[in-house]
């Protein structure tokens, strides 16, 4: 049996700060995006100043940095932080741990640049978080949390604290509703894999549906984007007066297809952009878009929270492709992909939630899943134009979809479907 060592939990909860705390908050916000700007400078000029030919000149000026000077490490760079605080007031008043976390989450962007090949870190504009590594003791209260350097803060508690777990650290989220504090709780409790059950359910991400499960259900995915967005757009013009006449408004009422909502979005999108940049009103629209694409987030990752709760009513066991849905995201289907979350249902939440209610997950093969017969095993190659399937050898017809949901088939062990 495996077990599981360590269980992180993470809460979040609305922050209610008082006008002086929420000005600590920005001013923290913005010594960490100097902070990490500078750190970001150092290495790239470390950088820069190596890879100039040794027999020619750069046509690019850059800083002459000597051969014998180190590499601007996390090490090096947390050492040269603690010096700059004797002579920079402004960074002795931001906690030490929050700056040295900091310079931890551009070492990771830097170890993710080589290790996962992933792009180079960006400067940043706006922070929009940092954290408290580590929590004071009783710091946590009936719709209040004691902070170090912010002492004690209303939150709205909308659920519980875990009971058996620790409070480990605080991250403090800044987003266009407000302020929210993310709280990681951890318990060292050994907890069992869970076990396999005797009933099992396939999923498989479709492309006309958002799942197909192997008992013959097709579910479709709402359109958080363009629902949402027809709503915002609703609330931007407003009601034309009686009599008035004009295409405008009869165009933002009328039910159009995914052809018009896209439509709509670059209209408001042009709307912002003939704003003048910086002024009242542009950062009212900003404001406005921030907030409409939060509530998307949230919609989206509620109804994706509810659908894995009802998957695990009926079954045991949970099997899965195994996508890279990154790839999805670049191709014929990113649109659909990114605006339904079917990556973060199958990779994140889907899993939690199994894991929560005692239920076996696994991912299987993909290959051949949707060329395969789920009767008798026949693979023939398809069309991505094929919607159904319909088997040469035991003439079994049935969704695509439906019919490359993986699921077990003990007749068949070893076959691509999970067995």
């Amino acid at each position: 049996m495996i077990f599981q060592p360590l269980i992180t939990l993470a809460y979040q909860y609305k922050l209610n700060p008082t006008q002086q705390q929420e000005i600590e908050i920005n001013h923290i916000l913005d010594v960490c995006k100097s902070v990490y700007n500078y750190a970001l400078r150092e290495r790239k000029d470390w950088s820069s100043a190596r890879q100039s030919p040794i027999n020619s000149c750069s046509i690019v000026s850059e800083y002459i940095i000597p051969t014998e000077t180190p590499y601007p490490s996390y090490n090096h760079q947390a050492k040269n932080l603690t010096i700059a605080k004797k002579t920079h007031p402004r960074l002795k008043s931001v906690n030490a741990q929050v700056l040295q976390q900091t310079l931890k989450t551009l070492d990771r962007a830097f170890c993710g640049l080589k290790s996962q090949g992933k792009g180079f870190p960006r400067f940043k504009k706006k922070l929009r978080s940092f954290v408290f590594p580590a929590m004071l003791k009783n710091s946590l209260g009936n719709n209040r949390v004691k902070l170090p350097q912010l002492g004690w803060i209303k939150i709205k508690q909308s659920r519980p604290y875990p009971d058996g777990f620790q409070a480990k650290q605080a991250r403090i989220v800044k987003k266009a509703t407000g302020y929210y504090l993310m709280i990681t709780f951890t318990s060292s409790e050994l907890v069992p894999d869970n076990p396999v059950g005797k009933k099992s359910l396939g999923i498989d991400a479709g492309i006309e549906s958002f799942v197909a499960t192997s008992t013959g259900k097709l579910i479709k995915s709402p359109k958080f984007l363009f629902s949402q967005l027809r709503e915002l757009k609703l609330a931007s013009y407003p009601a034309p007066p009686p009599g008035a006449s004009g295409q405008t408004p009869r165009r933002l009422q009328a039910q159009g297809n995914a052809d018009q909502e896209r439509e709509r979005a670059s209209l408001l999108q042009r709307r912002l952009k003939k704003k003048k940049k910086g002024s009242n009103n542009w950062l009212k629209l900003q404001n406005k878009i921030a907030k409409l694409h939060e509530k998307i987030t949230n919609t989206r990752r509620d109804w994706n929270f509810k659908l894995a709760h009802e998957l695990c009513d009926n079954t045991d066991n949970i099997f899965v492709e195994d996508i890279n849905f990154k790839s999805w995201s670049r191709g014929i289907v990113r649109k659909q992909s990114n605006d339904s979350g079917i990556g973060q249902l199958i990779n994140e939440i889907l899993p939690y939630i199994c894991w929560k209610r005692g239920k076996y997950y696994g991912k299987v093969d993909k290959d051949y899943s949707s060329q395969e017969c789920p009767k008798c095993g026949q693979i023939e190659k398809k069309k991505l134009s094929d919607r159904k399937h319909n088997c040469s050898n035991c003439g079994y017809e049935i969704n695509r979809d439906i019919a490359a949901a993986p699921t077990p088939i003990p007749s068949r062990e070893g076959s691509k479907r999970g067995g």
